[in-house]
């Protein structure tokens, strides 16, 4: 009897909750642009409570740090449906409570100050308006399973309005979210951006350009459409009917942000002509599109549904994102826009920053992904001493698991299998996200290895990455060109500021280190001699050898002090790969299947 109560005081309380939820509606105006303001109206219906808390995100989801979008909106009002004023009340930074007074319908009001350029923030001039939804739109507290509506009214002369939202049949600029997770998920382009599209993996695809370049249609087009077929061939699906790239080409720019079917990009205008800038520009395509299954779908198990007012802590971005670098350059190899030999240079720069990066010796990569909210959005002077970034060495940790797999089942698994294993068992069949013992397992159950020791000394540990016996696999040596000279080093990064050579990091366990130079030392002059910039120290240490003295005269908050620096060999590695041309068939088996020779 006890069993038949509680199930209907369930169903009662669960009608309840379904009849409180609210209809919302969301209208952004531009009434002045030029002072980069957005103007929102959100119209809240059914409504059956006396008071609702209404709440703007603190961050967006893929750049994980506490932005603190409420701090740009002003003007908050609520209003009933006879025009009356009803009370508001700010809880905390971010939640405001209108008292509804029981009244069925709201029509709350604010405005947005958008000026900060990125790929994850809001901006508005008289040109276009970028809307990155987290801050822009709010959300009923406890309602961010509600759909909603979008109307978006563009400032006069402005023409169009892209976003991977679908539109409402019948309402001009008027959109559907299913959610808030969806809603937060789709950026808006509204102004007169260059649109065109192009057809692959049977998507419709368009890119809508803002801010004019030297780019080639016809050839992005081809280009894209290539990286599209690619990645979609990992996991055997795309899951989308529409996607949408909004690129922001400015004077100089760059990076991404992935969204569910569409994504945000950076590009400098002037670039698409230059061969660095071309195939910077289509990795960056390559990795924000990759995002699409890695991360929007197949993610860790703590990256959705989201909680907007907190972080979200995960110690998995290694993959999420680690991985997403692996396969960025590595589909620019299967696509031709890389050579062989251009792929392996192209790997050696991450190699580079790892093994170049003292803070490698000091954070796993499991902490550097649970602590990017704290550490990697925001460095300091000592960063590079005690963090490793988890795009970095994630993307060797990818390389080194798809040549074990690649080597432990004879070229016919590889990481590719892992990736769609996962996503056919997390995303489309048990429909959540993955724990990191489960990742782990799948890659055991693939490769048919034991990945304890993979674990414990690559990923939550931080023992050097064994390079030449992965490498190895497929007949490949990594060369460090510096290996054996004695060049010596103070072991400090410098910059010039304001025409001062000024230090800007102390390098851990290095001459400066042990020796007392600080941050913000101004170098004047080394052994006597005037040092106005660092070609000016580079001169000076040519003609020292580790052991040996150095006398820096620098100024330390207005102050002249001298240190006696004892120089200590310059450990920065240069490096390329070689292939070993005794290479066995099974190694080059595997070198063919990785490389797609």
């Amino acid at each position: 009897m006890n069993k038949y109560i509680f199930l209907l005081i369930a169903m009662i309380s669960s009608v309840e909750m379904a009849d409180a939820q609210s209809q919302i509606a969301f209208k952004v105006s531009f009434s002045e642009p030029q002072a980069h303001y957005a103007d929102v109206e959100m119209q809240l219906s059914g409504n059956k409570k006396d008071f609702i808390d209404v709440k703007m995100p603190v961050w967006a989801p893929g750049s994980y740090l506490v932005r603190e979008f409420s701090k740009n909106v002003e003007g908050f009002t609520a209003k009933g449906t006879d025009n009356s004023s009803l009370p508001v009340q700010k809880l905390n930074k971010n939640t405001w409570r209108v008292n509804t007074g029981g009244k069925s319908a709201v029509r709350v009001s604010y405005r947005v100050y958008a000026f900060e350029i990125s790929v994850r923030t809001s901006f508005i001039d008289e040109s276009h308006a970028f809307l990155s939804p987290t801050g822009i739109f709010m959300y009923v507290d406890g309602q961010v399973r509600q759909p909603s509506t979008v109307t978006i009214e563009p400032y006069k002369s402005w023409k169009k309005v892209s976003t991977g939202l679908e539109p409402v049949k019948g309402k001009t600029n008027t959109f559907y979210a299913a959610d808030f997770d969806i809603l937060y998920d789709s950026p808006i382009e509204v102004g007169n951006q260059d649109v065109f599209e192009f057809q692959a993996a049977g998507v419709r695809h368009e890119v809508a350009m803002y801010g004019g370049g030297n780019y080639d249609k016809t050839r992005l087009q081809a280009d894209m459409a290539r990286i599209v077929e690619e990645e979609t061939a990992v996991f055997g699906e795309n899951p989308n009917k529409h996607y949408v790239f909004i690129v922001h080409n400015y004077q100089s720019s760059g990076g991404g942000l992935e969204h569910l079917n569409s994504t945000v990009l950076g590009a400098s205008r002037l670039n698409y002509n230059t061969e660095k800038g071309y195939k910077g520009f289509l990795g960056l395509v390559a990795h924000e599109y990759f995002h699409l299954w890695n991360v929007k779908r197949l993610r860790p198990i703590a990256l959705g549904p989201f909680d907007y007012s907190n972080e979200n802590y995960t110690t998995d971005l290694w993959v999420a994102e680690g991985f997403t670098a692996y396969y960025d350059n590595l589909m620019l190899r299967r696509t031709n826009a890389y050579t062989p030999e251009k792929y392996l240079d192209v790997l050696c720069e991450d190699i580079t920053i790892v093994e170049n990066q003292p803070g490698s010796k000091v954070q796993p990569v499991t902490e550097s992904s649970f602590d990017a909210w704290i550490k990697y959005y925001r460095p300091n002077e000592n960063s590079k001493n005690t963090t490793i970034s988890y795009y970095n060495k994630g993307a060797l940790l990818g390389a080194i698991l798809d040549l074990e797999i690649l080597n432990a089942t004879k070229g016919e698994k590889g990481l590719d299998d892992v990736m769609k294993a996962m996503y056919d068992e997390y995303y489309k069949k048990q429909k959540r996200g993955y724990t990191s013992a489960e990742f782990k397992a799948m890659a055991e159950k693939i490769s048919g290895l034991s990945l304890d020791n993979f674990y414990k000394d690559y990923v939550n540990g931080t023992a050097p990455l064994n390079y030449n016996v992965h490498l190895g696999h497929a007949g490949l040596t990594l060369v460090n060109e510096n290996e054996g000279k004695n060049a010596a080093s103070v072991g400090v990064v410098t910059a010039l500021k304001e025409g001062r050579l000024v230090v800007t990091t102390v390098l851990r366990g290095g001459a400066g280190w042990t020796s007392g130079v600080n941050v913000n030392d101004e170098i004047i002059a080394a052994d006597g001699y005037r040092t106005a910039a660092q070609v000016d120290l580079d001169k000076i240490l040519a003609s020292k050898r580790a052991g040996e003295k150095l006398s820096l005269l620098v100024a330390r908050d207005g102050l002249m002090k001298t240190i006696e620096v004892t120089l200590t060999a310059d450990n920065t590695g240069k490096f390329h790969i070689e292939g070993d041309k005794n290479a066995s068939p099974e190694q080059l088996l595997v070198r063919k299947k990785w490389l797609k020779l």
